[in-house]
């Protein structure tokens, strides 16, 4: 969960590939979950690059990711396969070292996903006070933390304040803290444990359940809606697959979801394209609206599940194409994604700052664009070797 957790089974502190992609083993205790499967670091790695294009404001590439063509975006991505990722490793480490070793591992990823939040808030605020721009601090919403940096502070460091773009951090640290007992429960009761958190879901739906944010408003990525997309991950990486494998590749579970992509795509169109809006008729727009991401919306949640189950019919898992450079580099950044993720916030808002400072054009936003996704790679493959090397000598302290 935007963690090392996503490359592997954690073994002694280093992390090894499994040999075969989501490969089920007949006969073996059903609590044993799916191997490892490179689509699931590549969907993350593409997640982080939309997140990056997507928080570039005014940036045409943005639409390239999907937040213009369906009702979810990346995050919902994130969020499911930080789920799978996590179980497949945490679940290694029971077997092996027993639970203890789980809490360890939590307990020092949690932290390190909550120092990643505090320095990015730093950071933020140092790049928004060089800039000296108040439309910048305003749009990144660190003036309040220039102009009351004790009591900004005192609230980011108990997850209430957090700039733009760094709200998923925050959630992160909770889903994350709370991940143990989610996945014994998923291991012991997995059926049981999946209602659980779905029933949840439903009463967030129902009474708008939330935690407060400072000053004001509340949680953006309300971790009582979300944490159902994680366990929903972890479930369908212990008992899932091995139940509707095949029920959701079928041609007519398949066609159900195209289906739904289409009318998805019709509906998140109309709202650039005034013509097609006017063709959706009113009463759709009653039923439908307003289709909210801080609760994950139904709507939302039933359009990632589409993408995943035409993703699961008609990408297969070895596919040639990962071997290639630019998928490479998306699977370098889904395996660091922590690192990758907090890069892409800094360098979106350095982006958008040269837009707004220096040229909007065309081929300056394809230049952010595309050497921000640049640098997120070099320094995804840079990490991957700095971890690699350090774990090939003892520790000096």
């Amino acid at each position: 969960m935007l963690s090392d957790c996503s490359t592997g089974r954690l073994n002694g502190g280093n992390v090894h590939r499994s040999a075969a992609p989501l490969t089920v083993h007949p006969g073996k205790d059903d609590s044993v979950p799916l191997d490892r499967d490179l689509r699931l670091d590549l969907c993350r790695g593409l997640a982080l690059w939309c997140i990056f294009l997507d928080h570039i404001p005014n940036n045409v590439f943005s639409w390239l990711t999907l937040r213009h063509y369906g009702f979810s975006d990346a995050t919902e991505v994130f969020m499911f396969v930080s789920g799978v990722t996590c179980t497949l490793s945490y679940s290694g480490v029971r077997r092996r070292d027993g639970w203890a070793s789980v809490f360890a591992h939590i307990l020092l990823r949690g932290w390190e996903i909550y120092a990643a939040f505090l320095i990015l808030t730093v950071a933020l605020a140092v790049v928004v006070y060089s800039s000296g721009s108040d439309q910048l601090a305003d749009q990144a919403n660190v003036k309040i933390l220039l102009q009351e940096p004790g009591a900004a502070l005192a609230h980011a460091a108990i997850l209430m304040y957090r700039p733009v773009n760094t709200d998923v951090l925050p959630t992160f640290v909770l889903l994350h803290l709370s991940f143990a007992p989610a996945l014994w429960g998923v291991l012991k009761f997995p059926n049981a444990s999946l209602l659980t958190s779905a029933f949840i879901y439903a009463l967030v739906q129902c009474f708008g359940w939330n935690l407060p944010e400072w000053p004001i408003n509340q949680w953006y990525f309300n971790p009582f809606a979300w944490q159902f997309l994680v366990v929903l991950g972890a479930w369908w990486a212990i008992r899932g697959h091995r139940m509707f494998w095949r029920n959701i590749t079928s041609w007519p579970v398949v066609a159900l979801a195209i289906a739904y992509l289409g009318f998805s795509l019709v509906i998140t169109l109309s709202w650039e394209i005034e013509p097609l809006a006017a063709a959706i008729p009113s009463y759709v727009a009653r039923v439908i609206y307003p289709i909210d991401k801080t609760d994950l919306d139904p709507l939302r949640l039933l359009h990632f599940l589409a993408i995943a189950v035409v993703v699961a019919r008609f990408v297969p898992l070895n596919w040639q194409l990962f071997k290639r450079g630019g998928l490479k580099g998306a699977i370098r950044c889904g395996e660091r994604s922590l690192e990758t993720y907090c890069a892409a916030v800094v360098l979106s808002l350095l982006a958008g700052l040269y837009l707004t400072e220096v040229s909007n054009g065309i081929a300056s936003q394809f230049v952010v664009s595309t050497g921000g996704i640049s640098v997120l790679v070099l320094l995804a493959t840079c990490m991957t070797w700095i971890g690699k090397r350090s774990r090939q000598h003892p520790k000096l302290l």
